[in-house]
């Protein structure tokens, strides 16, 4: 396939590719859980993973997730891809990917606008970059090279920042823009990524969203924030993903909905993982939003 064709295929609106997931709230998968989801069915839209928590063989993971996906739509997200980087796509890596989503065969695939390798280490971390056209050519070719690999568009992620390069020549919704526009990709807003991003650069979180072509929004995230302070004693907020949305974002995803509809929506919480019914709970608040927003709409 060629890669542009993804571009291609609708210049103008949403491809319905971006949107394969049910428009409900969905979790992500982890292990602590998978007795408690196969023995209570939960109502839930969907569940995510990390795709490299899967890139092995076989064992109790694949066991697991192979009972688990008979009954619910699945959503693979990739932290290991490094779109960004200047040394180009792991193609090993890439190429154990695919065979991971040939075998489930997932509703959507996401990756991250961000770097995690250099010098053949890997970094545990999603590092910034420049927004520059250089950085846009680079992440579009990579972009191009993976849509046409795994035959299938993905979304790309908005990343939280705490840093800004003072390189940049374009704004960070700008450089998303551009990027989709070429790539024909999609969007997967964080809308707590938004949040914590603006507010660390002090920037309206509003005007973000609606600089972003949220026509192209394929997936929603949700997570916790964790308070810091930077070395001037300023509010720092970090992306912490180890407790329950804060009031600010849930404000901030009806402000999306209402200029989106409902879009599926997934409840992020990796650290100080909780009990399941209370992942079920927070699932549970976003479908009544995306209620109100279909009662709205």
């Amino acid at each position: 396939m060629n890669p542009s064709s993804f571009a291609e295929a609708n210049p103008a609106g949403v491809p319905p590719s971006f949107r394969c997931l049910p428009a409900g709230a969905g979790v992500g998968l982890k292990p602590e859980h998978y007795a408690a989801v196969l023995a209570t069915r939960p109502r839930l839209a969907f569940f995510e993973i990390h795709a490299e928590n899967y890139l092995g063989a076989g064992g109790p993971p694949h066991r697991y997730l192979s009972r688990i996906r008979e009954d619910y739509p699945l959503s693979v997200h990739g932290v290991g891809l490094s779109i960004g980087s200047e040394e180009g796509i792991d193609e090993v890596h890439l190429d154990r990917l695919a065979g991971l989503l040939l075998r489930y065969q997932p509703e959507s695939f996401s990756e991250h606008l961000a770097w995690s390798t250099h010098g053949g280490a890997f970094f545990n971390d999603l590092l910034p970059l420049p927004y520059t056209q250089e950085t846009l050519d680079r992440v579009c070719a990579h972009i191009d090279l993976i849509q046409d690999r795994l035959q299938r568009r993905m979304l790309l992620e908005n990343p939280s920042t705490y840093v800004e390069f003072a390189q940049s020549s374009l704004s960070e919704p700008e450089f998303i823009s551009a990027v989709l526009k070429r790539t024909g990709c999609g969007l997967l807003l964080d809308v707590n990524n938004a949040f914590v991003s603006c507010t660390n650069h002090h920037r309206d979180p509003h005007a973000y969203l609606d600089a972003l072509p949220l026509s192209r929004v394929g997936e929603i995230h949700l997570a916790g924030f964790f308070e810091d302070s930077d070395a001037d004693g300023a509010l720092l907020l970090i992306d912490a993903h180890g407790s329950a949305v804060a009031s600010a974002v849930w404000d901030l995803y009806a402000y999306v909905l209402a200029r989106t509809g409902p879009v599926a929506t997934l409840i992020e919480w990796d650290n100080d993982i909780p009990a399941f019914g209370r992942l079920v709970e927070e699932a549970g608040r976003a479908d009544a939003c995306l209620a109100a927003a279909v009662a709205v709409a």
